[in-house]
């Protein structure tokens, strides 16, 4: 799932369904202001080959741009968002020769330039795409195994985490070189990341089957700052607080969503359990 900026599109979210075929659906669900409920509009809810790896609306908070939703799976989907419609307005791949495509694990629009999107995929490489163009910028071979996640820090700086165990930073004036900031054990994956927009020395990192949460401060690599202990599950979801550079929200198997305040560096402010 993921929640819209737009201004004018307050309390807007799109969810996907989870099928293990090629009929699944993604949902856009606004508020209704005036009977103070969230509805789903039946025309706002188009099919989708394939679960969802990621969901994500266009990052624009002023509406000058039009409205667009991205969505990963077996390619990358952009679709425009009209009154009584979602219309499919792109379909990206950068494998022409066959119809068969390495999966997307997943994607992160650059809030900076928005005209700019990054990928990940399981066959170890991320593309930068011009999404106005339709086209390819940069591909990259990011790490040794799939890549899982990858997050925008800056207007041409990205972060990559990997199956083989490592967090990796691109700067796309050097697209020869990267810099590992973390590097766990082979045999132990990292599935997501997320980087803190208000303070971009940090980022947050989730190991495959872990109840903790790893931060690391990218200007000390190689070693946490501090690892987040409170859940007693696999932790599968993180978000950093919007308006906040201290805050982070995470979610586990053990049906708790955790808010942590980290100016004490790892205190939890609030807790919420399903």
């Amino acid at each position: 799932m993921n929640w819209s900026v737009r201004a004018d599109k307050r309390y807007r979210l799109a969810v996907g369904s989870f099928k293990e075929d090629t009929n699944n659906q993604v949902e856009i669900i606004q508020l209704d202001e005036e009977n103070s409920r969230l509805v789903c509009d039946p025309a706002l809810t188009f099919q989708h080959a394939y679960p969802p790896t990621k969901l994500m609306f266009i990052p624009d908070k002023a509406g000058v741009r039009p409205d667009l939703l991205a969505t990963s799976g077996d390619h990358l989907r952009i679709w425009s968002i009209q009154d009584s419609a979602v219309v499919l307005d792109r379909l990206l791949t950068n494998n022409k020769q066959s119809e068969f495509c390495a999966p997307l694990t997943s994607f992160d629009w650059n809030d900076v330039d928005p005209k700019r999107l990054g990928t990940s995929s399981i066959d170890t490489t991320c593309t930068i795409w011009d999404i106005e163009r339709g086209v390819v910028d940069t591909q990259l071979i990011a790490h040794d195994m799939e890549v899982h996640d990858i997050a925008w820090g800056g207007v041409g700086v990205f972060a990559t985490a990997s199956a083989d165990g490592s967090v990796r930073v691109f700067d796309l004036r050097d697209k020869e070189h990267s810099t590992i900031i973390f590097e766990g054990p082979a045999d132990t994956p990292l599935l997501r990341l997320g980087w803190n927009k208000q303070d971009p020395r940090y980022i947050a990192m989730l190991v495959a089957d872990s109840p903790k949460v790893v931060i690391l401060d990218i200007r000390y690599p190689t070693v946490p700052i501090t690892q987040l202990a409170r859940h007693n599950g696999c932790v599968n979801a993180l978000a950093w607080a919007p308006h906040s550079a201290s805050h982070i929200c995470t979610a586990g198997d053990d049906c708790q969503a955790l808010i942590w305040d980290l100016s004490p560096l790892g205190q939890v402010c609030l807790a919420l359990s399903t």
